[in-house]
């Protein structure tokens, strides 16, 4: 009798090892079940051509967090269009979190500048971190008879449709501020548009073209040369980079302000917990001190922010720009 209780024990212990152990497998096999990420090299869209604000900022991103994940970040330039084809490939992706893309203000322009440009910057994309500001500075050649904004627009007022101006591309945040600027003043100019802000700037050099609006920290190496002149930020307040250059409305133009934001994005599909693994690392590094010093001393502020931050900050400035682009009578192209 005590053999017969001894063996049903081990068979009732058998039993449950082989239930636990199944349960487990279970478990690890579900289809819902958390996978290791990542466990491949991550691509890193940058819709602009290598040497742009945006390049810079996203090179310095990629390396640190490789270091973090221990997983190489690949930056990839897709250039063209005013950022939309970089920001078109990324989004029709797949979205196992392998590709991502860097966006700037830019994104919440195209939907009033373009009938198709590609992508629905709400719909197509899914928000991971808001990474940084960036002030945009008013230069123009030295030739340009103008030390100041107020003496540029004078000129400009002047000269109906003499002076013109580059842009990174249709639809670009500095080619809406010089719309901006022509709208507040009611001054004509015409508009060169470039595959780059940097192509700009080299024609601007060249004395091709007599001003440019861009990121400062693409603009500071040119501006110390004395190869272009800063007349104005376009900033609430002077800016430490700058100190000496006043801002637009230090110059009497009120409501002449577009700071330039850049945040990442996923394709809109992608889980949620790898958007929320991809968040983290990239707030982590933007809040590393030798990432902040870097980024700081090229004229960039660190403004990590969640996806909800980024997603609300893209939500108010489609209609901000939305707003400049009627009130300038902006077509879609």
């Amino acid at each position: 009798m005590g053999s017969m209780h001894g063996r049903n024990a081990v068979v009732v212990g058998l039993w449950l090892v082989t239930l636990l152990c199944t349960g487990a497998l279970a478990q690890t096999t579900a289809p819902g079940a958390a996978k290791a990420y990542p466990v491949k090299p991550i691509r890193l869209v940058v819709p602009f051509p290598a040497g742009a604000s945006s390049d810079v900022v996203g090179r310095m991103l990629a390396q640190k967090i490789s270091e973090q994940m221990g997983e190489q970040v690949v930056t990839d330039n897709r250039s063209g269009a005013g950022g939309n084809l970089g920001i078109a490939a990324a989004a029709k992706s797949p979205p196992d979190g392998y590709t991502i893309v860097i966006a700037t203000a830019s994104i919440a322009v195209s939907p009033w500048l373009y009938s198709n440009p590609g992508y629905d910057a709400v719909k197509d994309l899914a928000p991971i971190a808001r990474l940084t500001s960036i002030p945009n500075v008013m230069l123009v050649h030295p030739s340009v008879p103008a030390k100041t904004l107020r003496q540029f627009i004078n000129l400009a007022r002047a000269h109906p449709g003499k002076l013109n101006f580059g842009s990174g591309g249709a639809g670009t945040t500095n080619h809406l501020a010089n719309e901006l600027l022509k709208h507040l003043e009611k001054i004509d100019m015409v508009h060169v548009p470039y595959k780059g802000v940097t192509q700009a700037m080299t024609s601007m050099i060249g004395g091709e073209v007599d001003e440019v609006i861009m990121p400062v920290s693409t603009a500071l190496a040119q501006i110390r040369a004395g190869k272009v002149r800063a007349l104005a930020v376009l900033t609430e307040k002077r800016i430490a980079a700058l100190p000496d250059v006043p801002t637009g409305i230090e110059a009497g133009v009120r409501g002449f302000t577009m700071p330039l934001w850049y945040g990442m994005f996923a394709p809109a599909a992608t889980p949620r917990d790898i958007v929320s693994r991809l968040s983290r690392e990239v707030v982590s590094a933007l809040e590393t001190p030798d990432l902040r010093e870097r980024l700081i001393a090229l004229g960039v502020d660190p403004w990590p922010g969640t996806p909800e931050e980024l997603r609300e900050l893209l939500r108010v400035d489609i209609e901000r720009y939305g707003a400049i682009a009627r009130s300038a009578g902006l077509r879609k192209q």
